[in-house]
Formats: C-alpha cells, structure tokens, sequence
C-alpha cells in the first residue's frame, strides 16, 4: 500500500539524475500514471482478505437440527477438498445424501396448557379423537408427559406431544430445560384464545437456539363464531397481534397458521401441511447438504489464503516466467491454480464421465474470460500499468524496481486465486445440489436443476 503511494516520488528522485530529456519524459509518464493508475489502485492494493462467511460459523447450516454428518464425513469431504479431488467430493457427499433418506424427522407440539396442542396433532395426522391411537384430549390438561405419535402421512417424522406451559414446570426456564428443545428438529407453537408472553417467551427461545419454528392459532371456528367482526377482519386482526408481539421481542416472522382442528381441510391447514411438508424435505435433505457446502467453502478459502501466503510457491512461478508485463505469466498462473483446485478441463471431464452428466464438462475458465468479468484485474492489466511496468523493468534501472514489479506481479497472482477460488464454490455448490439431491427435492426448489459446473460460459459471474 505504501509502496504504491510513493512510486511516483521515487520514480521521480531517480528520474532526477538522469539526462533532461529523460527527466521530461518520467515527469509525462508520472502524471499519466498518477491520474490513471495509481488513485483507483491504491484501493486495490490494500490487505486481500478471504471472503467472508455468513453470520454463522461455517459448517453450520442457518438452523440447529439434529441431522448432521459425522466428523469422519467432514473430514474426508474436507480433505477431497484440499486435494483439488471434486469427484471424490461428489461422491462422498452423494452417499451422505442417500444415508439421510430415512432420518427420522422430530417434530415437538408446544404451547400453553389448554390450548389445543393434542387436538392438533390429532387433526395433523388426519384422525378422530375417538380412534385407538389418537392423542388423547378433553376440557382439562391430559397431557402429563411428551408423547410421540406418528402418520402415514409424514413417513419417517415423530411427532411429540409435550405437556403445556404450567404443567411439570414452576418457570419457563425450567420449562425448556425439561422439553430439551435441542433434541428436536422442528417445534409448532400452538395459541388460541391469547397470544400469551409464554408463546413469546417460547419463541425467543427457539429464535435463539436457531430452531425451525411455526405459530399455530387453533380453534378458529370457535372465534368465528363468537366474534363480532367478519372473517377477514378477524382474521388479520390475530396474525397482526401475533405479529406486533413477536416484533417487540425482536423475534423475526415465523410461519403463522389459523387453522381449525375440526376442519384440518379448511382455512390454513393446507398451507401447513405443505409448508411442513417442505421443512421435512428441507431438514431431511438441504440442511446438511449446506453443512457439507459451508465446509467446501471454508476448505477452499483456507487454500486460496494458503497459495496466497505461499512464497515459495510464487517464487516457483516466477522463476518461469520472463517480465512481469508478460501474459503468458499469467494464463500459466490460471492453468495451474484451477488444476490444484480440481476444476481444470481434465478434471471436469472427468467428473462428467463419472457422474454422466455431460453438462459439468463445460469449459474451465480461459484468462481472456478473467479480464472481461473482473474489473479489478482489467485494471491491473490496463494499458498504463503495463507500460508502468515495462518502464520499471527496464535494463535502465540494473534491477532497482524489481521489487515493484514483484509486487504488482503477486498482486495479480493473487486476484487469479481469490477469482478460481470463487468459481470453485460456485460451481461445487451447484454440482453437489444437482447431483447428490433426489429429483422431487430440486424440482420444490427452483423447478429446474442447475448446469452443474458451469465457468466461462455464461453463467459464471465475478463481484466487482
């Protein structure tokens, strides 16, 4: 950063001892320089820093969930990773994937005591109260203990009756630590009559311990019936005040569900039906698909920073080359760091002959593609940096500016890394959801699957 701040005044004390006609020319070239090089640059030239992660740590999915991978998964994906082996990465996340295809899904009912949670479940599962296997309800608090209950309309997934508020516990603290909220995937908080500050209390905590969570309002039929208002107006005046309660204690807008459990074919039921219907895929499936993806991640940001700090291996590349100026420095640079990094064109052939999907062969990034989407580097290989650079590395100076040419030629090299290594989780992330993902999920997400890994040829776009 400095150094670029203060190549002007030191082109111009060494142009102060040459002849006056060389003197007027490295004072032309100074000002040209200044004005179209150096002020855009200098914002170029501060530390490179890894890009960053979301708010959570990487390798965490955005909600808690029980289904995770082993460490001995995540490991090995880790590891493929740092090989620059993205079929073995594939491959690995691919049966992880198809392991999960019978996880038991659990899913807790909550709520105050007298609020309905066991008719609930009961018209969830689409059954009477007078069946052998319903939940038990009636007038009075019948629910002692959790109990688990479980549908052929949801195959794989428990569904927990819990006691309500106020029954085994004395606080709501108590409360939570007695339900152990944590060993569920997904809680359903069901209100009627009031939306009480324990619904809130128990949605702050799902909120902060980064659970999927629903508010159910049931017994709709009851306030339609007693209310004075009409229907639409009844019912946008409950969500606002579940809503405005839920603002005040900074929790974010769960899914909100009015429903009747002696009409689950009416008002929202359909909604939650295929909302859960949804989330069960979602925990089932893309949940720890994004956990392998944010390791993926953090695996080739670790390696672009290590290629980065690797001077050695600058040095190895240097070392080949002839001036700094040159291009052919540059696309050899690009050749090698998409081989380390597994998505050169042999190895996406590869991984589109073993994986038959002939579209993640597309074409690796060509160094005329860089120049074109990244604008930073365009600068950095602008028509003044490189006389800059030609001028600096004339036979004139007997070496005295190789140090500033190094210093533009790592800058480069290291703008390739960070653009190879974005490319390489873009595109991983994409083959990984077209592959390892079963159809009818990729289809519930964005109706058609992607391209698979796809670089140069359209689709690939680079941040300004």
């Amino acid at each position: 950063m400095d150094l670029v701040m203060k190549l002007p005044q030191m082109i111009r004390k060494v142009g102060s001892m040459a002849c006056p006609i060389r003197k007027q020319r490295l004072e032309k070239f100074v000002g040209l320089a200044r004005s179209r090089v150096f002020t855009p640059f200098i914002n170029m030239a501060k530390p490179l820093k890894p890009p960053l992660f979301k708010s959570i740590t990487a390798g965490e999915s955005s909600y808690s969930s029980q289904n995770s991978s082993s460490p001995e998964v995540i490991e090995k994906v880790g590891k493929a990773v740092a090989e620059g082996d993205l079929q073995k990465v594939i491959y690995t996340v691919k049966e992880e994937m198809q392991s999960k295809s019978r996880y038991t899904v659990k899913i807790a009912v909550t709520g105050d005591s007298g609020n309905g949670m066991s008719s609930f479940v009961n018209a969830l599962r689409l059954i009477g109260h007078e069946e052998e296997d319903s939940a038990p309800t009636g007038v009075v608090r019948t629910t002692q203990k959790p109990a688990c209950y479980s549908s052929f309309h949801f195959p794989y997934v428990e569904l927990w009756d819990l006691p309500g508020t106020g029954v085994t516990a004395q606080s709501m603290e108590s409360y939570l630590d007695e339900m152990q909220f944590s060993a569920y995937d997904l809680i359903i908080i069901i209100a009627s009559e009031q939306f009480s500050s324990n619904h809130v209390k128990l949605a702050e905590a799902m909120q902060r311990m980064r659970k999927r969570f629903y508010v159910v309002w049931t017994k709709l039929d009851r306030d339609i019936s007693t209310s004075t208002f009409p229907e639409p107006q009844l019912l946008q005046s409950i969500q606002k005040n579940i809503r405005e309660n839920l603002q005040k204690a900074q929790v974010r807008d769960p899914p909100i569900f009015l429903v009747s459990c002696f009409s689950p074919s009416f008002h929202d039921f359909l909604d939650l039906r295929e909302t859960l219907r949804k989330d069960i895929h979602n925990i089932r499936y893309r949940d720890p698909l994004e956990t392998l993806s944010q390791v993926c991640d953090k695996c080739i940001n670790n390696k672009a920073l290590s290629l980065k700090e690797d001077l050695m291996f600058t040095k190895h590349l240097e070392a080949a080359v002839s001036p700094p100026y040159d291009i052919a420095d540059l696309e050899r640079s690009l050749d090698t760091y998409q081989k380390l990094f597994g998505v050169d064109n042999e190895s996406l052939r590869r991984v589109a002959q073993s994986t038959g999907r002939p579209e993640m062969s597309t074409r690796a990034l060509q160094f005329q593609d860089l120049i074109k989407m990244d604008r930073r580097l365009r600068l950095m290989m602008c028509f003044v940096v490189n006389i800059l650079l030609r001028v600096l590395g004339s036979p004139w100076w007997f070496g005295l500016w190789d140090v500033v040419t190094r210093y533009f030629r790592h800058q480069r090299q290291k703008r390739i890394i960070e653009i190879v290594a974005k490319n390489t989780k873009t595109s991983l992330r994409r083959a990984l959801e077209d592959y390892t993902l079963p159809p009818e999920i990729l289809c519930e997400g964005s109706g058609v699957p992607s391209s698979g890994i796809q670089a140069a040829s359209g689709s690939f776009c680079i941040e300004p």
